[in-house]
C-alpha cells in the first residue's frame, strides 16, 4: 500500500516497525484495549471515570436498541473494528427515514457476524473481540469537531496532533515539549499551527498514564466543551500504511524502541 519494500528481520521506519508489533507484539491485553466497552473499565482504573463519555445502551442485536428512551442526538458505534459508526443528529428524522434506518440495520447486523482485522491489513487486536454495539451521547456542538491525538513512544507522549474538523481539516502538531513539529501524519490535513493550550497539557499527562507499558500506543481524545474524553487505544495508527516522507518515516521510527 505504500510501495515500499518490507524489511522485518531488521525494521527501520515507522510503518515498518508496526508490522512487527502487528506480528510479534499482538497481546490479549491490546485486544481487550482495542475492543470500545472493555477498555472503559481500563480508563475508569487508571485515570477515572470522569473522562469517559456516558454509555446510552450496549447490546448485540441493532432491533433490541430502545431507540424510544435515546436524547435526539447520539452515536452508535460496533466495539470490533474502527470507523465503523454512524452519528445520529436528529433521532426523529431517523427512525422516520426507513430506507436509511434499514441501511444503518444491515450494516450492523454484518459488523456483529465479522471481524475487523482481514480488512485493514491484519490488525490481529481485532481477531478475538467480541462484537457489540455501543450508544454513547454525540458530542458535537455547532462548531467544528476538535480531537487531540497523543503518539506515544514507548510508554511516553512524545508526538501530540490536534485535529479540527472543518473543510478542510486543519491539524497542528507539537513535539515532546509543545514546539512546533515537522511531523505531518495525513497528508490530506492542511497544517495550522496554533499554541498548545493547557487541555491539550491535561491529555499528554493522562495518556502518558494509559500507555505505561506498551511500545507504541496512539491515545484518541475528544475535546467538548472544554473538556477532554477518551476516545480510543490506537495500537498500530494507520495499519502501518502511512504515506508520509521517507525521512519523517525514518525519524519516528528511530524514536520506537522494539
Amino acid at each position: 500500500m505504500t510501495n515500499e519494500d518490507l524489511h522485518l528481520r531488521n525494521p527501520k521506519t515507522f510503518n515498518e516497525k508496526i508490522q512487527w508489533l502487528k506480528i510479534y507484539d499482538c497481546t490479549p491485553l491490546k485486544t481487550r484495549l482495542t475492543d470500545k466497552v472493555l477498555v472503559r473499565d481500563w480508563v475508569k482504573e487508571k485515570i477515572g471515570e470522569e473522562y469517559l463519555k456516558p454509555v446510552l445502551w450496549v447490546g448485540k442485536q441493532f432491533d433490541d436498541i430502545p431507540f424510544d428512551i435515546l436524547p435526539q442526538k447520539f452515536m452508535i458505534k460496533a466495539n470490533n473494528g474502527c470507523k465503523w459508526h454512524f452519528k445520529i443528529k436528529n433521532k426523529d428524522d431517523f427512525i422516520k427515514n426507513k430506507v436509511v434506518v434499514n441501511v444503518v440495520k444491515k450494516r450492523f447486523d454484518g459488523w456483529m457476524k465479522q471481524t475487523f482485522f482481514p480488512y485493514a491489513g491484519f490488525e490481529m487486536q481485532y481477531k478475538d473481540i467480541e462484537p457489540q454495539i455501543l450508544i454513547e451521547p454525540l458530542l458535537i456542538d455547532d462548531v467544528n469537531p476538535i480531537e487531540y491525538e497523543i503518539y506515544c513512544f514507548n510508554g511516553k507522549p512524545k508526538i501530540y496532533q490536534k485535529i479540527v474538523y472543518s473543510l478542510p481539516p486543519l491539524c497542528s502538531v507539537y513535539n515532546e515539549d509543545y514546539s512546533e513539529s515537522d511531523i505531518v501524519f495525513n497528508l490530506m490535513y492542511s497544517k495550522k499551527y496554533e499554541p498548545a493550550q493547557e487541555i491539550l497539557k491535561e491529555a499528554v499527562e493522562k495518556s502518558k498514564i494509559l500507555a505505561n507499558g506498551f511500545k507504541l500506543v496512539r491515545v484518541d481524545w475528544l475535546l467538548y466543551n472544554q473538556k477532554v474524553y477518551f476516545n480510543e487505544m490506537t495500537f498500530t495508527p494507520f495499519s502501518g500504511y502511512c504515506k508520509m516522507d521517507k525521512n519523517v518515516n525514518l525519524k519516528l521510527g528511530k524514536m520506537l524502541k522494539i
